[in-house]
């Protein structure tokens, strides 16, 4: 299947074994628990030593056809679906970090990231470094015998920032840590994660692959790139099961099933056909948001305009060379003040005053307000989420129905 598009191995991902019925869909499997035929096979399973599920809690026939889909589309050596992106994120951090060390990242980060570092993982003694991803050279300062990770978000919500994945890549394979990206922002289809260095890949499969906002999820990918026999938390796997498998074991095997976050079969039902239109989707939503930034630079009212597929943006350049021409159906505008972006969203008829990203129906929403509104103005400042910036989310409407709303929205 590997000379095949994309397309059509998301279209023909094979079944681990022939449905009964010959069902063209996976079907969905609401268990708890399933039955051996003896108590030999029963512990089998559960010393894994097969494959044979025992509970839905740690693997299901639909979520593990869902997984292999990722793995088919992606080349991912291990695929663990989760039932939020967020649980993505923490049970990837959850296995690699230990009290004493650091992870190193940027202060551009989503509102629950940045918190679930600082406070949660700070609380267990991990310390979070911030700083400038798109400056290599401090970048390495921060680096140290003890950080477990460099993560970051390959394109910053709300700000926009893009930074060197190979740059980032590099310092860390020098040093010996994993480069960890959320990827969110622009889909499989677009981007090849694995090429610009990222050894970890996290990914909320509640936006582009759910198919228009209708279910939560998150996928951690490892692409089997890192060698985990030098890391703190994972060396004694690594003797185990070798350097490169050590990570998924451990999420497998303990990690995700002690934290008790694996996806629904109803979700990965859900996003196993949510997936199948992601590229036509994306195709337009992206087309539309580039079109849609260009026009809105155009309108005295707007301030400025962020998007990083603009010529000019100051990291179009290596969006472009990362992404492409159409890195994702994200796109900030800022306006006069806090209360003119407020009244702006008021008056909206046709764009839907919500958070999420990348459903089918074009989003707005004021992240200093919402995202970032129980933190405090010294925190926005320092993340440089500004008062005044509108985000969207572009969907499936025209460019057209989306710039007459806003035209009639502005002061």
């Amino acid at each position: 299947m590997e000379d095949f598009s994309f397309e059509a191995r998301v279209l023909n991902t094979p079944y681990e074994k022939a449905d009964v019925y010959h069902s063209l869909s996976m079907p969905v499997y609401n268990t708890a628990a399933y039955e051996f035929d003896s108590a030999k096979d029963m512990e089998a399973a559960f010393c894994g030593r097969t494959t044979d599920h025992a509970y839905s809690r740690i693997t299901n026939p639909t979520v593990q056809y869902f997984e292999d889909r990722i793995r088919m589309i992606t080349g991912a050596m291990g695929v663990t679906a989760l039932n939020s992106g967020m649980a993505a994120i923490s049970n990837t951090l959850m296995a690699i970090a230990y009290s004493g060390a650091n992870i190193v990242t940027s202060r551009h980060l989503f509102g629950n990231t940045y918190s679930f570092l600082l406070n949660t993982l700070g609380a267990f003694g991990v310390e979070t470094r911030f700083c400038d991803l798109t400056n290599p050279a401090e970048v390495r300062k921060h680096v140290d015998q003890n950080t477990c990770a460099i993560f970051l978000e390959v394109i910053t919500n709300p700000q926009m920032e893009v930074a060197d994945l190979k740059a980032l890549s590099t310092i860390g394979k020098e040093a010996g840590v994993p480069l960890i990206a959320d990827t969110t922002v622009v889909p499989f289809n677009i981007f090849k994660a694995v090429t610009f260095g990222v050894d970890i890949e996290i990914v909320s499969s509640t936006k582009y692959i759910s198919g228009g906002a209708t279910s939560t999820g998150g996928l951690i990918l490892d692409y089997g790139t890192f060698d985990w026999s030098n890391s703190a938390r994972l060396k004694d796997v690594s003797a185990l099961v070798g350097s490169q498998k050590a990570f998924t074991f451990k999420m497998r095997k303990e990690i995700h099933r002690n934290l008790g976050a694996y996806m629904t079969p109803q979700v990965a039902y859900m996003q196993t056909l949510g997936i199948e239109t992601m590229s036509i989707r994306f195709e337009r939503q992206a087309a539309t948001c580039l079109e849609l930034a260009k026009e809105l630079q155009k309108l005295e009212n707007i301030e400025s305009v962020n998007y990083t597929g603009l010529p000019g943006n100051p990291y179009y350049d290596i969006s472009t060379s990362q992404f492409g021409p159409l890195p994702g159906a994200m796109l900030t505008f800022n306006l006069a003040s806090r209360e003119a972006c407020f009244a702006f969203m008021n008056k909206l008829k046709l764009i839907r005053r919500a958070t999420n990203l990348f459903d089918n129906k074009t989003l707005a929403i004021h992240p200093a307000s919402t995202i970032y509104g129980t933190f405090t103005e010294q925190q926005r400042v320092a993340m440089d989420v500004d008062s005044k910036t509108i985000r969207l989310s572009v969907g499936l409407e025209t460019v057209n129905d989306l710039l007459t709303d806003i035209k009639q929205a502005l002061p």
